[in-house]
């Protein structure tokens, strides 16, 4: 079984997004309908930009795939730029023509990216930076989710503070009560919040984000927020407390900090926890029906860097947008002026859309432990090595 690897490759308005997934076991059966719906889910949400007006993002499969079976082999997808109908002189491979930018925004990768490759146009760091290319990453999120799907594994997701309105049911609460009540809460909560253009499963709150992201466009600001993302019925033992790098938490808040505008990840309780009691914190062990259980879920179901079987809670704190209709001060890299920051055509607010992204690096972090623990060239052989785990157990 070779590991499971991601790459992608793209710009923001460059003809295309491509996605390399090495490491699938062949004989995994995908719907490209479940792909495409996880690419419409990310456009979705309110105080989102123009560009997701002009973008209708639906991924081909090029490789690795024969009559909708995975091959063992590398599956190539593409995701096509609509919008590079509109920009082949500025982002020609070739040869092209534009105006160069010269003037960086704060809180962006244009300054240092620009430094570190040397290049004298903005643009040649910005286009990678843009948070377009997690457009591919759900891609290849929503085919692992398929491979998870498979043994069992639910992922899902909710917004629960934009800018300063706050939602009252956080999965964070719900796993102050025996876990059994923690899935059915978490999955309502879910099931609310896929209705709702903030993600947000409390009417109230919706109103008041709503409101907070109307006011922030008309002064020509933006809005960050907090979102969290459960994982279900994840078994026992993905990750591992033998060395620091194979640890489960740590995976995850890796990968969830490779999204971009993404500041603090935490497992469970988290920050909280600095300010507790033990006895406040750790979640008692109790045997039931010849099962071992937990009163609670406060580790967010990860202990010592392992799955322990509980729901996997994360919370994840997401920056504002750094593109300002009403730019903040910044330097000409080109005459050393004080000048007012570069614009972008931008999103007000991007906090719904960075759960779906949010879900698809989940999915791609259990799928890659997943793999490691129950290895397998082939679905059925992945199967039984499942199989026989759960049965040990």
């Amino acid at each position: 079984m070779a590991q499971l690897r991601v790459l992608t490759g793209g710009e923001s308005h460059g003809k295309a997004l491509i996605g390399i997934l090495e490491g699938l076991p062949s004989g995994l059966q995908l719907d490209l309908d479940k792909i495409n719906e996880q690419l419409a889910r990310r456009q979705r949400g309110y105080g989102r930009g123009g560009r997701m007006k002009i973008e209708n993002d639906t991924v081909e499969i090029l490789s690795g795939l024969r009559f909708g079976k995975t091959l063992g082999s590398p599956l190539g997808l593409l995701i096509k730029n609509r919008d590079w109908e509109n920009w082949k002189d500025t982002m020609n491979p070739w040869k092209g023509s534009s105006d160069p930018v010269h003037i960086p925004r704060p809180g962006h990768a244009d300054l240092p990216g620009s430094i570190k490759y040397d290049h004298e146009d903005v643009r040649d760091t910005l286009e990678r930076a843009s948070a377009r290319e997690t457009a591919m990453r759900v891609a290849v999120g929503a085919v692992l989710r398929q491979l998870l799907d498979e043994f069992g594994i639910w992922i899902g997701s909710h917004v629960v503070q934009i800018h300063q309105v706050k939602v009252k049911k956080t999965f964070r609460l719900m796993a102050e009560k025996h876990t059994g009540e923690t899935e059915k809460q978490v999955r309502m909560a879910c099931a609310i919040a896929e209705s709702s253009d903030f993600r947000c499963s409390e009417p109230k709150a919706e109103s008041e984000m709503k409101e907070a992201i109307d006011i922030a466009k008309k002064q020509g600001d933006s809005l960050g927020g907090i979102l969290e993302v459960a994982a279900l019925h994840v078994p026992v033992g993905i990750g591992s407390h033998v060395a620091w790098d194979r640890r489960l938490d740590a995976k995850i808040a890796s990968d969830m900090m490779g999204i971009p505008a993404i500041k603090a990840v935490e497992i469970g309780h988290g920050i909280e926890t600095g300010s507790r009691f033990g006895s406040e914190v750790h979640d008692a062990i109790l045997k039931e029906k010849e099962e071992i259980v937990h009163t609670s879920n406060r580790a967010g179901g990860i202990e010592g860097g392992i799955s322990n079987g509980e729901p996997i809670l994360v919370r994840i704190t997401m920056k504002p947008i750094p593109t300002l209709t009403k730019p903040l001060p910044s330097v000409d890299l080109e005459t050393g002026k004080a000048v007012e920051a570069h614009k972008e055509r931008s999103d007000v607010c991007a906090v719904p859309a960075a759960c779906v992204v949010a879900e698809a690096m989940l999915s791609i972090t259990l799928a890659r432990g997943f793999c490691e623990k129950y290895g397998g060239d082939s679905i059925k052989q992945m199967r039984r090595h499942f199989d026989a785990d759960q049965k040990a157990g």
